[in-house]
């Protein structure tokens, strides 16, 4: 009987250890996707600025266009 419970102790730690190895991977691979996003969603802020920018600058010529007609 102690045997038993002995491999079945054995065979349930392995699993955790599967387990834990998996998730330590899977957070890895999320912690560098989550780095990925970041660096992604800067570099659209900023294109969004710089559109943003270029399009308040073209109103305003065309608004100082207008005004000396």
């Amino acid at each position: 009987m102690a045997n038993f419970d002995l491999s079945t102790f054995e065979r349930d730690v392995d699993h955790l250890i599967q387990v834990c190895r998996k998730l330590r991977e899977e957070n890895s691979s999320l912690r560098t996707r989550q780095d990925s996003l970041v660096a992604e969603r800067a570099e659209l802020i900023e294109k969004t600025e710089l559109a943003r920018s270029r399009v308040e600058a073209m109103i305003a010529r065309l608004k100082s266009m207008e005004e000396g007609r």
